[in-house]
């Protein structure tokens, strides 16, 4: 069963203060969104990051400890920590709330590339607006949003991409037949950047590589995310039936402006997946993978190799194109989703090595080189120039008035699978058939009795156990649409939860 979701932590600058409190402003972007005052509704209870999937529970995170130093410092706002949060579930079923320092975004779950790709757009959308809104009461333009991963200042900030996989898969072989998949997979996905950095170090002008994240990935594995960040995240927190389902949570991706870029991500990614489950994933261990993501990423010819176990090397795009043919055996007319991945992954694999002009507008660091080449040259400059750090990051602004990217978009230079129309029925509706869609019309319906929330509970006022919407196990999309079709008729929560717990006693 295919389910997917992206979470999205974006940066977020103030141009007339010269000092911005980004806790502070991230949490009145999240608020901007608001016509009402903010209360508190999610329920934290759902999360706990210690379990590690590879069998044991971690006593201590490193961002433990760096949450109870956040907690010093802003022992003088006023303020708690579940105000600064001001976690909000929106109609969508989407999450939006402050995560310290970052507005992030995380997208209902979904169940095609289409409605995923339309609900990563709206969340720009919603971002943008409430920049907008923010700035309206600012009195200017003074917030800026960026869909990235650095702040060129050793700062790396997220775009996690999420999928439900079958408790049955070992772990063992989710990591085998991941992790060079996940090394090779910014060929594919990568945001492009220019010059180097690493985790609070300084950052250093120069030569373009192909990956954001690729600097700060530094161990293989590891249930950490904001420190020691592994390739492959072992976090345990499956937001769903336990004994049944895991979700595995990858923080190693870049955020895409490019909805090709996206689609393949996620497409390519889930067809691995498929692959695993099936046995059938090609044998590429390779024997330094953390030192291979940073060789790959610092190449933008594509002609390093790295060291597989077995001594033999191997380019990142034939990893790929192993890894892509190994699919095109198994799942090639099994259905339009996954013909439509095999398709575009096979033509862009060709393409990154014969013809990558053809690319502009579907890879993000395709398209980002292309403009920054065509920038040097015009201007004469080298790739050291401090000034194409600023070029960079304008890239990813997404005001459709002052981003690079969504200048392409405007002139028609961007391959698009969404419209505007589905961008803003996204951000009005979650998918139809998948929880994350329920979840919203519980926002939309009755959102003065909900009392708390979570990916998979929606409680409401009564804190009777007929007052929950459990939904650990609602992955069928046809009953899905049942639950939601007697959400929709209900005059009250109550009465559609017993006519929901009525017709599963029937069937049971």
């Amino acid at each position: 069963m295919r389910l997917f979701g992206i979470e999205t932590e974006y940066g977020i600058t103030r141009d007339d203060v010269p000092d911005m409190d980004p806790v502070v402003e991230s949490m009145e972007l999240v608020r901007a969104h608001l016509a009402a005052s903010f209360e508190r509704r999610w329920d934290y209870a759902g999360e706990d990051p210690h379990e590690d999937a590879r069998g044991f529970r971690v006593s201590g995170l490193q961002q433990d400890r760096e949450e109870d130093e956040f907690a010093q410092r802003d022992a003088h706002r006023p303020f708690s920590f579940h105000e600064m949060k001001s976690d909000l579930v929106l109609p969508n079923g989407a999450r939006f709330y402050n995560d310290h320092t970052h507005p992030e975004y995380s997208t209902p779950e979904c169940r095609t590339l289409r409605d995923l790709v339309a609900h990563d757009r709206a969340g720009e959308r919603i971002m943008h607006r409430a920049a907008q809104r923010r700035n309206k009461a600012l009195g200017g333009t003074p917030v800026r949003l960026y869909k990235n991963n650095t702040d060129f200042h050793g700062h790396s900030y997220g775009c996690h991409d999420n999928y439900l996989v079958a408790r049955a898969v070992p772990f063992s072989a989710l990591v085998a037949g991941l992790v060079p998949f996940l090394v090779s997979r910014q060929v594919v996905a990568g945001a492009g950047k220019v010059g180097t950095e690493a985790q609070e170090s300084r950052y250093v002008p120069g030569p373009y590589q192909i990956s954001q994240r690729a600097d700060f990935m530094e161990t293989e594995l590891g249930v950490d995310t904001m420190h020691n960040r592994p390739i492959l995240n072992t976090r345990d927190e499956p937001h769903a039936d336990r004994q049944r389902y895991r979700r595995l949570h990858l923080i190693i991706g870049d955020a895409n402006m490019c909805e090709y870029a996206t689609a393949l991500k996620v497409g390519t990614t889930q067809l691995v997946l498929d692959l695993i489950a099936r046995g059938s994933v090609p044998d590429l261990e390779l024997e330094h993978p953390v030192a291979a993501v940073k060789q790959i990423s610092r190449d933008s010819d594509l002609q390093t190799v790295v060291r597989r176990h077995n001594g033999r090397t191997i380019a990142a795009v034939d990893i790929q194109i192993q890894y892509y043919e190994a699919a095109t055996r198994m799942f090639s007319g099994s259905d339009g989703e996954s013909d439509w991945v095999l398709k575009e992954w096979g033509e862009t694999l060709q393409l990154l090595t014969h013809n990558r002009q053809q690319l502009v507008g579907k890879l993000d660091w395709v398209t980002k080189q292309w403009l920054l080449e065509t920038f040097l040259r015009e201007e004469r400059l080298e790739w050291d120039d401090p000034w194409l750090a600023s070029l960079d990051l304008e890239y990813h602004n997404i005001d459709p008035e002052m981003g690079l990217y969504m200048g392409l978009e405007a002139e028609r230079k961007a391959w698009r699978l969404t419209s505007a129309e589905m961008i803003e029925e996204a951000i009005r509706n979650g998918p139809a058939d998948t929880r994350g869609g329920l979840r919203g019309l519980c926002v939309q319906r009755f959102p003065e009795e909900i009392q708390s929330i979570q990916w998979e509970q929606v409680r409401f006022n009564g804190g009777l156990r007929s007052r929950t919407l459990d939904m650990c196990d609602l992955f069928d999309p046809q009953e899905v649409m049942r639950c939601a079709g007697l959400f929709k008729e209900a005059q009250s929560p109550v009465d559609a939860l017993t006519a929901w717990t009525s017709r599963k006693d029937k069937e049971i």
